[in-house]
């Protein structure tokens, strides 16, 4: 059907606040065309993989960073329980502008910093947050990032991730090669999806123990997702910017493609991790 859209339709205006403004959109993240189409909920396994991670890492009187935070439909969900403190991180200074006014309340704050360095003092955050970021980075980019969040926890302190899967664990690698390859052709940002296995192996490797983990269908252009995601008000408002919006259909489209020709190959993955003493 979206194909037969009305192919005169006028293009998207970049002046919305959003990440990116300043690209074209053949050239945008996949996640920031979604968003600029009205999506907000971007995680892989939707907002019940992220509801169902954040029940096993206790926030309420607990200081939490997250990193990438994005539109703030977690930052919201972490607000809801009641944490004492509050300090995003994230690369684009747009998305501290959105998250700062979200975490006032609280004294919070957002600033614009790389996941990787920080710079935030060692072992004062209870619990660190990170969603549908550490699979766009490669394995020294995984690593790096996983070892900051590591660095600022607590002893004891739990690491939450919510990320793409690769399933099942005996994947071929030639077919791994070429999920990745395809993803980061449609999505423009090279991701990199794990096993279930091997995000585990690499958060243990870093010195964290997995405590609880989770996984929902990688549906994140499923109409039974974003109903639940958005809402019908949100899936009409997607609906109507797809149909007025020739350019970023046509990126939706490219990524549809590769979802439903590896959909049995992708999932939502989230895992609790325990940083060692």
């Amino acid at each position: 059907m979206l194909s037969r859209m009305n192919e005169h339709a006028t293009t998207v205006k970049h002046d919305d606040g959003l990440p990116q403004a300043d690209r074209a959109v053949e050239h945008m993240q996949g996640h920031w065309v979604l968003a600029r189409l009205g999506k907000r909920v971007l995680r892989p396994g939707g907002e019940r993989l992220t509801r169902r991670m954040l029940a096993h890492a206790p926030l309420a009187g607990r200081k939490v960073v997250e990193f990438a935070p994005g539109l703030g439909r977690t930052t919201r969900l972490i607000m809801q329980a009641g944490p004492s403190g509050y300090t995003g991180v994230d690369r684009d200074g747009r998305v501290a502008a959105i998250i700062g006014p979200m975490v006032a309340p609280i004294g919070g704050t957002c600033f614009q910093a790389d996941a990787a360095a920080t710079g935030l003092p060692d072992g004062e955050a209870d619990v660190v947050v990170g969603e549908a970021m550490l699979t766009m980075q490669s394995e020294r980019g995984k690593r790096a990032v996983i070892a900051e969040a590591r660095r600022i926890l607590k002893p004891g302190g739990l690491y939450a991730i919510h990320e793409m899967g690769l399933t099942p664990d005996d994947l071929p690698d030639s077919l791994k090669d070429a999920v990745r390859r395809n993803l980061a052709t449609a999505i423009r940002v090279n991701a990199r999806p794990l096993t279930d296995g091997e995000w585990r192996a690499l958060l243990e490797s870093e010195g964290f123990d997995v405590v609880w983990s989770g996984v929902e269908p990688m549906a994140l252009l499923g109409v039974r997702r974003n109903l639940a995601d958005e809402g019908v008000a949100g899936v009409l408002r997607i609906v109507r910017n797809l149909l007025t919006h020739p350019d970023l259909r046509g990126r939706v489209l490219a990524m549809r493609r590769v979802f439903a020709k590896y959909g049995d190959m992708l999932d939502g993955v989230a895992f609790v991790a325990r940083c060692r003493d």
